[in-house]
């Protein structure tokens, strides 16, 4: 194998592949990047057995050929070579076991794997194709993404959890992520192709590659989906991943309907706020209190080992006086999506579940649990 490629350009992919490609690994394979030169240009794959990324580029391809190369060692390299730079790649020996990276006077052999070694993640049969706009998945993930559970024991909530669903006349493809103490909900209008797919969990790194290779994304993304795999491709990249096996529960058990006691404010007042008050909470329960009452709502945190903060802001509350506490960095991860000017809380009672939405967004909806203060 034999390549000449520009430098930016093979450095964007690179930086696209190696992510995947976890620092430690037992199965050293799995360390590396494979690179296949073929007529048509360069392909690189890299994986971890759970999530396989392929990304093809634009070169010069001298001599054909396939050889896999340290990801992380290979990124840096070219990393720290001239911007501009000419950057050749060429396996020598027979066996491809030694790889030379060079550009001018620059030059690193590496030593890398047999790329038969290299595992290929089998895609299989994916019955479920539909298409969303980039900017719509973006939104997706940047709504969702916070309340992924990070609980081992508890595997099933450690994705997103993406379903079709059908409520009278409207048909909208729900993303829903819980920890257990925060809920946060997003929908779309159901995208054509969609309709029959099973409802899937898709794990938190899958979640945080996409969102990364989202920002060089142009166009709509293609999604292929099975009962155990999804595939979102887009330009030259090619992310596929597998499923969590689990159960997402039932979450609208927990979204209540009927908390009649509504209080709205301004939403960069209210983070804000929160935000300075919290600065003294306990780092272990980050508590801060909510007294409701009128046109104010004044907010406090009392740590014994610190001292108390309060601060009164304006509201539109009309309901009978309330106090209720909630974790405070769970209120600014909310408050951080909020893109409209208002924040609405539906309160039912202190010790009860409180639905938080966007005025402005109606495709948003949050659940947070209250903590006792």
């Amino acid at each position: 194998m034999k390549i000449n490629i520009e430098r930016s350009a093979f450095l964007k992919s690179l930086g696209h592949v190696q992510s995947v490609v976890e620092r430690r690994n037992t199965i050293p394979i799995l360390s590396n990047v494979l690179i296949e030169a073929v007529k048509s240009g360069l392909r690189l794959t890299a994986t971890d057995l759970d999530i396989q990324i392929v990304e093809s580029l634009h070169s010069d391809v001298l001599r054909a050929g396939t050889a896999t190369a340290p990801a992380h060692m290979l990124y840096d390299i070219v990393r720290k070579m001239p911007d501009g730079s000419q950057v050749q790649v060429e396996t020598l020996g027979g066996d491809g076991g030694r790889l030379s990276v060079s550009a001018g006077s620059i030059r690193f052999e590496l030593s890398g794997l047999p790329h038969e070694d290299f595992p290929q993640m089998a895609t299989g049969n994916l019955p479920h194709r539909f298409r969303l706009s980039g900017a719509d998945l973006v939104m997706l993930i940047e709504k969702t993404r916070f309340a992924i559970s990070s609980e081992e024991t508890r595997f099933y909530l450690n994705g997103i959890y993406v379903h079709a669903a059908r409520q009278a006349n409207q048909e909208t493809l729900k993303a829903v992520a819980t920890d257990g103490h925060r809920l946060a909900r997003f929908e779309l209008e159901l995208p054509e192709g969609a309709q029959e797919i099973p409802g899937v969990i898709i794990p938190r790194k899958t979640v945080a590659e996409l969102r990364r290779l989202l920002d060089d994304a142009d166009g709509a993304i293609e999604i292929g989906l099975s009962e155990n795999k999804v595939q979102f491709s887009f330009g030259a990249i090619e992310l596929t991943s597998k499923l969590i096996d689990g159960t997402f529960p039932d979450y609208q058990r927990v979204i209540p309907t009927a908390n009649d006691k509504v209080l709205t404010m301004d939403a960069k007042d209210f983070a804000q706020a929160v935000d300075r008050v919290s600065t003294i909470s306990a780092e272990k329960t980050r508590a801060v209190k909510l007294n409701l009452d009128g046109d104010k709502v004044v907010l406090s945190v009392v740590n014994p080992e610190s001292g108390t903060a309060t601060e009164e802001i304006g509201a539109n509350y009309s309901a009978e006086p309330i106090e209720i506490g909630f974790n405070s960095r769970y209120l600014l991860d909310i408050t951080g999506q909020i893109t409209g000017k208002d924040v609405r809380f539906l309160l039912a009672d202190a010790g009860s579940p409180t639905l938080i939405e966007d005025t402005e967004d109606k495709r948003t909806l949050y659940v947070l649990m209250p903590m006792r203060v």
